[in-house]
């Protein structure tokens, strides 16, 4: 791996989402109108949507992220632009990489996003600070980045790739405590939750909800979401292909 090739990379797939309008508006303003969307379902209801309201900032932004990732990813291959890469001086981690800091900077501009209209348009019950549930929404964004480059690595077309979203995704949304804490799930299904990213992620959103901070909980929560992306993409490193049959 070479910083300087995978910066480049970043700033090649940067400049592409810059001519993608489309793509770029679903990044950044789809979880907030997801999330305007649950708060207006529950607008009679104010304390389910404080219930609901934090977890849906982990699970919209990881969710879409993992859709335009993996399909982005899979068409430098089906396009053969992956393989012309791979001529160059540049490693499988190298354009891993460089995908997800191009992603992180979205997540940036789509956590700032989605936590200013929660926290201040809609009036979400959050006890901790908003820079601290910015930094966890980023993160679990990378955290939907990594898990759509991965996935991709074992489709062969751009609706393969989509459909691996209810394989990877949806069993963690089930799971993460979302719908149901995760300490009332029965006890096998439990222990699935216990090894999902995604339950992390919701995890530390939920403790910085409640006031906590990094230092009582929700640290440790952040660092198994990184953990999980930086092992995402070593794994994903290892699989991917430079083309697709």
């Amino acid at each position: 791996m070479t910083l300087r090739v995978t910066f480049a990379m970043a700033a090649r797939v940067l400049a592409q989402l810059r001519r993608d309008h489309r793509t770029v508006a679903m990044l950044i303003v789809m979880p907030a109108l997801l999330v305007t969307l649950m708060w207006w379902m529950f607008h009679d209801s104010p304390g389910t949507f404080d219930r609901v309201g934090g977890p849906l900032l982990a699970v919209f932004p990881s969710i879409i992220m993992f859709i335009v990732t993996s399909v982005a990813t899979l068409r430098e291959r089906t396009t053969g632009t992956l393989s012309r890469l791979f001529t160059l001086p540049m490693g499988k981690l190298d354009f891993l990489l460089g995908y997800a800091l191009a992603f992180a900077v979205i997540a940036v501009i789509q956590a700032v996003v989605v936590v200013s209209i929660s926290l201040y348009a809609l009036d979400l019950d959050v006890r901790g600070s908003a820079w601290q549930l910015g930094l966890v929404a980023v993160l679990d964004g990378v955290l939907g980045t990594a898990l759509g480059l991965f996935a991709s690595a074992f489709a062969a077309t751009e609706f393969q790739a989509v459909q691996m979203m209810p394989a990877v995704m949806i069993p963690q949304l089930l799971l993460c405590g979302l719908l149901i804490p995760r300490d009332r799930l029965p006890g096998v299904l439990h222990a699935v939750s216990d090894v999902l990213p995604l339950s992390y992620a919701v995890d530390a959103v939920v403790g910085v909800a409640k006031g906590n901070g990094f230092g009582s909980g929700v640290g440790g929560d952040a660092l198994v979401v990184a953990a999980f992306v930086v092992g995402t993409l070593v794994v994903g490193a290892a699989t991917l292909k430079r083309r697709t049959a």
